[in-house]
């Protein structure tokens, strides 16, 4: 099998009429969340801000834990390989039985392509209504999620509850829209790292748009509405810059965000100080040193980004999941706060240029922008968020943007419900 990866120094989506590149198949991995993550979970429903939105998913918790072990199988690499595919394929797909009420959903691997433009799967969740409408007339709504890990078991839609991390799910199907939900390539199913890679997540984001038009019975039409928070909102920018390139089949009717990263320089220096600061360094320079080898030093590409202790530390940090694991988490990070780095991102040789191409860029975008950002949110400044704002909007991109002063990065993208939902019915009036 051509497994040959194209340098990546200029890394982009294929075009739509090219082919992707093979992958070789993982060993399998089987995919599994420990219970303890109910408890999270249902924790979050009760006291967040917004909570009684989560409430709902959070009462299934014990029915997914009855199917939890049946669906490990899902996951499991497909053994022959199978032969790349056009990105949208489904290779797989099982209905899941313990769906919200009103829906119909599936659990989907589909191929997809990483930053060499290597052909992968990933897996992920569409879920419809389950009332009729006309033929290919149902919007579609691409859920990215934010920060649950690295590692395969850490993908959302294995999880006990898969359709609890849906931020605005109820809503947005009783609006009548198609939500299909990434779990970002290397979760789930083994695959090639993806945690703030911006060319590969916009590829999964999009490729699940296209695998959810060839279920027929759903109507999902070419109109797409990206929406993510945290890294996901990452994600989400970049398919909205990707989009007319690698999808031009899709019409990107606008592209919302909640505390997206957008300033991967400036988002892991001011992080340092904190644990979940830590941890998401530790996901992120994990991810690189793995996605970009040939461009960093090969011995130990991590010694000129990190101290000695911070580079020993990121190998088990990036086999822990946020969800259950935050007690190990935190006991690897919490000695690290404060001499985790030993360079500044935005000028280590190397780094700084991969910093700089995972950014989302300042370009003004095609689309119309939601943003909503929370005030004491301590994770995504809201200086930076703000800057992002500030150039779209010179740059004549059409922003709506929210500021929710007693909102913190676990609570504005369920905070901003209200003012998303309102926006999303103004895009079908354009």
């Amino acid at each position: 099998m051509n497994t040959q990866r194209r340098p990546n120094a200029h890394a982009r989506l294929p075009r739509a009429n090219e082919t992707p590149q093979p992958r070789e198949g993982a060993s399998r991995r089987i995919v599994a969340r420990r219970l303890v993550a109910a408890s999270v979970i249902v924790a979050v429903a009760l006291v967040a801000p917004g909570g009684a939105r989560l409430l709902d998913f959070a009462l299934r918790i014990g029915a997914g834990a009855l199917l939890e072990k049946s669906v490990a199988q899902f996951y499991a690499s497909p053994v022959p390989s199978p032969a790349a595919a056009e990105p949208g394929t489904i290779e797989r797909q099982e209905r899941v039985a313990a769906a919200p009420a009103g829906t119909v959903a599936w659990r989907i691997l589909y191929h997809s392509v990483d930053v060499d433009g290597t052909d992968t799967l990933v897996s992920g969740l569409v879920i419809a209504p389950n009332t009729l409408a006309p033929e290919s007339n149902r919007t579609v709504v691409s859920w990215a999620h934010p920060t649950t890990g690295t590692a395969a078991r850490c993908a959302p839609s294995s999880g006990i509850a898969p359709f609890s991390l849906i931020e605005g799910l109820t809503d947005l199907i009783a609006a009548g829209n198609i939500v299909v939900a990434a779990d970002y390539a290397g979760m789930g199913i083994a695959g090639p790292p993806s945690f703030l890679i911006g060319v590969t997540e916009a590829a999964n984001v999009l490729d699940i748009v296209r695998a959810a038009r060839t279920i027929d019975t759903i109507h999902a039409s070419n109109r797409v509405v990206l929406w993510g928070h945290s890294q996901g909102g990452h994600a989400a920018l970049f398919a909205a810059q990707e989009a007319e390139i690698y999808a031009p089949e899709l019409e990107i009717t606008g592209v919302a965000v909640a505390a997206p990263a957008t300033d991967l320089g400036a988002l892991l220096k001011a992080d340092e100080g904190d644990v979940s600061g830590v941890t998401i360094g530790a996901y992120a320079f994990d991810s690189y040193s793995r996605a970009y080898p040939s461009r960093l030093p090969i011995v130990d590409p991590l010694s000129g980004i990190l101290t000695s202790a911070g580079a020993t530390a990121v190998p088990a940090m990036a086999k822990l999941c946020l969800l259950g694991q935050n007690r190990e988490l935190h006991a690897i990070a919490t000695p690290l706060i404060g001499s985790f780095l030993n360079a500044d991102p935005d000028t280590a040789p190397g780094w700084k240029e991969i910093l700089a191409e995972n950014t989302p860029t300042q370009a003004p975008l095609a689309m119309p922008l939601f943003v909503a950002q929370g005030g004491k949110d301590t994770l995504v400044r809201p200086e930076i968020t703000a800057a992002y704002v500030a150039a779209q909007t010179q740059g004549g991109t059409t922003v709506e943007s929210h500021v929710l002063v007693n909102s913190t990065h676990a609570t504005v993208a369920l905070d901003a419900l209200p003012s998303l939902l309102t926006w999303m019915r103004s895009l079908h009036q354009q």
